[in-house]
């Protein structure tokens, strides 16, 4: 049989550089306890009608976009719904920027599909730092941005977990206005919504929000997300996004998901992993063989061991949870907030290096 060979002539010249996103999914790992990927360890439950699927989804579902902007305190045109946050990202990429002329900024560490996307279309990275952001004047920031075209910055930030200050967003919105959009990611919002950068909306018209359901909502294999933004902002985008973004089931479960009961079921489990991961960060502070804990925000924590084979120790054991390498480093582990069971295994798991030092 004649072997084929793909004619790599046809491919783009920037193809081969690219690194595909290392999802806490991608590597074939088997476990028990599995706190890698920021997931709520509470599943629900919810009812469908599978009798019309026929028929095309609506673009953009009315009644969830209804929903979304009245949990968001916005009007149904500040709201565009997605797959994922994810799909966000790459609509504000695709839609603003130009291939091989126009840059983003971002601010490491952070999280890699923001790279990943402009990668893939060939816009270049501004690659600077969460120092720069949190302890930087604006000045120094503008100085830094550029003329970068999308600013990343996501809050709370994905792995450290650290914030920044909405006033510094304003200022920053505001230095840049006319020159670029700021994109503030509130992925993990829910565990901070006090922290919530969509206020900011009535005053900036370059500044969009990104949303989902995968965290706080417990929905992440439903893979939803929402666009916060003014209407001028959004228009060019709605041209650019897939006819049938949603799929009906998609949307029917989204609904529910939305109503006032289920939302105030969702902060009250806020509240029981936020209570949780405080316990775990004292558990983390008191361990002998962790050298640094990062206290941010989220339903994750991350820290930093003295030994980077005591990370695969447990993994070996069938506790899951996320390792990083950060500022050069390559000891540092994310653990995603589970349920009491869960988070029980890492605590036999630090004890259990601490009886061995």
């Amino acid at each position: 049989m004649t072997k084929l060979l793909f004619p790599n002539n046809i491919l783009p010249d920037n193809i081969n550089a690219l690194t595909a996103y290392s999802s806490a999914k991608s590597q074939k790992l088997t476990g028990s306890t599995w706190l890698n990927a920021n997931e709520s360890p509470y599943a629900k439950t919810f009812e469908l009608s599978l009798s019309d699927l026929n028929r095309y989804p609506d673009p953009q579902p009315e009644k969830v976009i209804n929903a979304y902007a009245q949990y968001a305190g916005l009007g149904a045109e500040q709201v565009l719904m997605t797959r994922g946050a994810d799909e966000g990202i790459e609509l504000l990429v695709r839609t603003y920027c130009k291939s091989d002329k126009d840059s983003i900024a971002l601010f490491l560490p952070t999280y890699g599909m923001y790279k990943v996307t402009a990668d893939s279309h060939n816009v270049a990275i501004n690659a600077l730092t969460q120092e720069l952001l949190l302890e930087g004047s604006v000045e120094q920031i503008m100085t830094a941005v550029g003329n970068s075209k999308l600013v990343f910055i996501c809050n709370p930030n994905n792995p450290t977990g650290s914030l920044t200050d909405l006033n510094k967003i304003s200022a920053i919105a505001n230095a840049l206005e006319n020159k670029a959009i700021v994109v503030v990611d509130e992925a993990y919002i829910e565990f901070c919504p006090q922290q919530t950068a969509k206020a900011l909306l009535q005053d900036f018209a370059n500044i969009v929000v990104l949303r989902t359901l995968s965290k706080a909502f417990a929905l992440a294999g439903l893979r939803t997300g929402f666009m916060l933004a003014n209407t001028a902002l959004l228009a060019p985008v709605r041209k650019v996004i897939a006819p049938y973004p949603v799929s009906r089931v998609v949307a029917t479960i989204a609904e529910q998901a939305l109503q006032s009961d289920a939302i105030t079921q969702m902060r009250r489990q806020v509240t029981i992993l936020n209570r949780a991961k405080a316990m775990l960060l004292q558990w983390l502070d008191a361990s002998t063989a962790v050298s640094q804990v990062l206290n941010g925000q989220g339903n994750f924590v991350t820290a930093q061991l003295k030994d980077k084979a005591d990370i695969d120790k447990a993994m070996k054991s069938g506790l899951i949870m996320r390792p990083f390498t950060l500022y050069e480093q390559d000891n540092w582990l994310r653990i995603s907030i589970g349920n009491e069971q869960e988070l029980e295994q890492v605590k036999l798991w630090l004890e259990a290096l601490g009886n061995e030092l």
